[in-house]
Formats: C-alpha cells, sequence, structure tokens
C-alpha cells in the first residue's frame, strides 16, 4: 500500500512539470507497466462507485510490478488497449479479512478527450470501455470495463500513466469493484516518411522532403520563405509580400496587382485611378473627369436641365419634377385641394340623382382644373347614408356618381380619364343615427387615379 500511495505522489508531481505528446498516428505503439491496487469495499450501486475512489486504505497492492499493457492508436483519437494484472486481496471489507489471488486480462477502447478540447498544457486525459476477465479467489467470470485516466509526458517518449475503472461482472461471481492503476508508459513506432531527416512528430510537412531548419517543409525558389508561408513558391519574392514580387513597387504583389507595371493603391488592387472617381483608369473613359462607375467613369448627361440626371428621368427632354420623375406635373397639390372642395360640395335632391340648384358652378370648376391638367385621370365614388335598402342604396350612389360623369364630358372632359362607381352605403364618414352625419354620409368624391 505504501509503494502505491508513493508512485501516486511521484504521477501528480510530474504531471505538474510534464509536457504533452499525446499517443497519435506518429507514435502508435505504447507499452507500459507498474502497478495496480484493486478496491471490493464499494458500493454495490455501479453508479456509485466514483465515490470510492479516494478510499486508499481499503486498496489490494502488489509490492512489485503487477500489470503490464500495450496499446495500439487506431485513429481520430481512438486507442485500443490489452493489459494482464495481478494482486494479491487481502482486504474485502475489513485489513486483513482475505488472503487470495487475483487477475485479470482486459481488452478497452480508449478515447483521448483532448481530441475534443485540443492539446492541454500538460494534461492527457482519456475515458475507456471495454471487457475482461476476472479471476478473484479461483472464481472467474467476464466484466465489463467503464472508466478514465491520464497520461503525462516528462520526455518525448516516456511518461506516467494513471487509470482508474470499475469492474462489473454480468453473473456476480466476482464482485463489482474498482482497479486503479499507475505505471511507466513508453511510446514508439514513430516515422519519417518523406526520408528528410525530420521526424513526422515534428514535420510541419511529413510527405515532402524539406529543411531542418524549416521544420521539414521545402523552399523551392530558395527566398529564404518555406513554400507553406510562400504565396509565390516558384518565384523569388519578398518577405513583406509573403515571398512574392513587386515589379511597380507599390506595395502590392504582383499576383495580386491587376496593374503590375505601373504603380496604385490596395484599394483599387494596384492600378491608378487619376480623378479618383472610383473607376480604374485602363476603364475610365473620361479619365481626368470624376463620374459613376456605371457610365463608364464620365459624369451623367441632363438633358433638360431639370436637375434631374437623364438616367433617371422619365422625360429626358421635357424639364419636370422630382416627385413625377422628371416630367412635367400632372396635377398639383392646390388642384387636388380644389377638387376635394368642389366635390363636397355637390348635393342632390332627396333620393334623385338630379343635382341641387347652384351645383354646376362647382362642376364647371372641377372642369377647368381637368382642362389646365391635361394628363391627369380621375375616378369618381359615389356614396349614400343608410336610409334606404342596401341595394337601392348602391343604384342611387351609381346613379349620382354617372351624374356627376356625364356632366364633366358634356363640357368637354374626355370620358377616358373618367371612371364612375357607387358604393352605396359603404364607408360612411359620420354617423348615421344624426341628420347632419348623415348629410355628410351623401356624398361624391373625386380623386386622381395617376
Amino acid at each position: 500500500m505504501k509503494t502505491f500511495k508513493i508512485a501516486v505522489i511521484a504521477l501528480f508531481t510530474f504531471a505538474l512539470t510534464g509536457n504533452v505528446n499525446a499517443q497519435d498516428a506518429n507514435n502508435p505503439w505504447v507499452v507500459g507497466f507498474g502497478l495496480n491496487a484493486v478496491d471490493f469495499n464499494t458500493n454495490s450501486d455501479f453508479s456509485s462507485q466514483i465515490d470510492d475512489l479516494t478510499e486508499i486504505k481499503d486498496w489490494n497492492t502488489l509490492p512489485s510490478i503487477s500489470r503490464i499493457s500495450a496499446e495500439k492508436y487506431l485513429e481520430k483519437g481512438f486507442s485500443l488497449q490489452v493489459a494482464g494484472s495481478l494482486n494479491k486481496i487481502e482486504t474485502l471489507n475489513v485489513e486483513g479479512d482475505s488472503d487470495f489471488l487475483y487477475y485479470a486480462l482486459d481488452a478497452n477502447v480508449k478515447y483521448d478527450l483532448n481530441t475534443l478540447v485540443g492539446e492541454t498544457a500538460w494534461f492527457d486525459p482519456y475515458v475507456f470501455i471495454g471487457g475482461g476477465y476476472v479471476s478473484a479467489d479461483s472464481e472467474g467470470e467476464g466484466m465489463l470495463n467503464l472508466g478514465l485516466g491520464f497520461n503525462t509526458w516528462f520526455t518525448e517518449n516516456i511518461g506516467l500513466n494513471f487509470q482508474s475503472g470499475v469492474k462489473k461482472g454480468f453473473n456476480e461471481t466476482v464482485a463489482t469493484h474498482v482497479q486503479h492503476s499507475v505505471g511507466l508508459v513508453v511510446k514508439f513506432g514513430g516515422t519519417d516518411t518523406d526520408g528528410d531527416g525530420v521526424y513526422d512528430k515534428f514535420d510541419a510537412c511529413p510527405e515532402v522532403a524539406g529543411l531542418e531548419e524549416f521544420n521539414g517543409c521545402p523552399d523551392a525558389d530558395g527566398d529564404g520563405i518555406k513554400d507553406s508561408d510562400d504565396a509565390c513558391p516558384n518565384v523569388i519574392g519578398l518577405v513583406a509580400m509573403n515571398g512574392c514580387p513587386d515589379a511597380d513597387g507599390d506595395g502590392i504583389a504582383d499576383k495580386d496587382d491587376m496593374c503590375p507595371n505601373e504603380k496604385g493603391t490596395k484599394a483599387n488592387k494596384g492600378c491608378p485611378d487619376a480623378d479618383g472617381d472610383g473607376t480604374l483608369d485602363k476603364d475610365d473613359k473620361c479619365p481626368a473627369i470624376a463620374g459613376p462607375t456605371a457610365n463608364a467613369g464620365c459624369p451623367w448627361p441632363d438633358t433638360d436641365g431639370d436637375s434631374i440626371l437623364d438616367k433617371d428621368d422619365k422625360c429626358p427632354t421635357v424639364a419636370g419634377i422630382a416627385s413625377e420623375g422628371g416630367c412635367p406635373e400632372i396635377i398639383s397639390n392646390e388642384a387636388k385641394m380644389g377638387m376635394d372642395t368642389f366635390a363636397e360640395a355637390i348635393l342632390f335632391n332627396l333620393e334623385s340623382a338630379s343635382f341641387q340648384r347652384g351645383v354646376e358652378k362647382d362642376l364647371d370648376g372641377m372642369v377647368a382644373i381637368m382642362s389646365e391638367f391635361p394628363e391627369a385621370n380621375f375616378a369618381i365614388r359615389g356614396y349614400t347614408d343608410t336610409s334606404g335598402s342596401v341595394s337601392g342604396n348602391l343604384k342611387l350612389s351609381n346613379a349620382r356618381a354617372n351624374a356627376v360623369l356625364n356632366y364633366l364630358v358634356e363640357n368637354g372632359v374626355d370620358a377616358s380619364r373618367l371612371t364612375a362607381t357607387g358604393f352605396g352605403q359603404e364607408s360612411p364618414m359620420a354617423s348615421n343615427k344624426t341628420r347632419a352625419g348623415r348629410v355628410q354620409n351623401r356624398r361624391v368624391e373625386v380623386k386622381v387615379t395617376n
């Protein structure tokens, strides 16, 4: 027991000072030998075995090498471990209550946790699962193994291992127990694939022969920059240009320079832009005058002089306004307001599509506005209050809208510019419960549609 405690203390001393060099494809084989401890005084609940890992007083050990192992790296962090261990059991429940031999033959699959989290500064942990055969007091059976451990390497090939796991039988011929081990491990089997004298473990280019000063990587053009860092590995270049030449000296490597023989700027990929308009001189039809790239570097024209460029002007030869896309105004806001005012004054006789006296002057006002803005089209919409039936109101509103349309057409407005629709008692402007509200709801609206 004392021997095992000393070994554990030594393990953690090395763990705090060692460097990690995990078993991998470059060092596929590991052999180990050391001590093992067996603890039968554990919880019967398999999920609670971890609670007994630190109960050293219950551990059974031999004061000599009692465990040997061999491992082969597979891939992607997985290794296969086979191990044999021998022990003498003197404590089952209390010290000295037993005296029998114990041995185990195991085969486990290990998974290196550094594969998930990346290399750590000194700690190389793993988990394992597997099975084996255990004989205790001449009784034996196959058992399931589950546990964890870690390696710490204090030279390239030599390190210490600590492993702890639970063994559970299928028939309970051998009681569920915990086995710990600590020992020396040795890695070997590394190769030098490209034969350049640099061990694959340290060779940054293990399949291509290279130079020792470049960690095994080549420098084909001899410019002092290894090929893996050389953006132009076959052309002598500058360190500042990542190994590429810069013929025009503008600070842009020739391979990235669209104008390698003319000094330019990084923003323009090595090409000049004399007028600073963002269009490279080689593509600029007006290299001395700033203009947009969309117009080949030349300014956009404004043929009609209305301050709306021809490219945005729907009427490029006729001066107009921005709100109409460069075309003349279809109708002014003042005229629209006038149309609304005239429409509010159009009144009809009760339950009739005939106009009340004096309405003609408002209709004539509409005619005058429509004549002033001949490009504008209008929708005439008739509405009623809720007096009468729904169908009757719909017919009445349609008749009133058409009465307005007919008057406008008879007085010179082109019929193609007008539409008339009755909506009946839809969309009231005010409450139909009052006389004033019903008067407001009996209305005609005339709205611009283009």
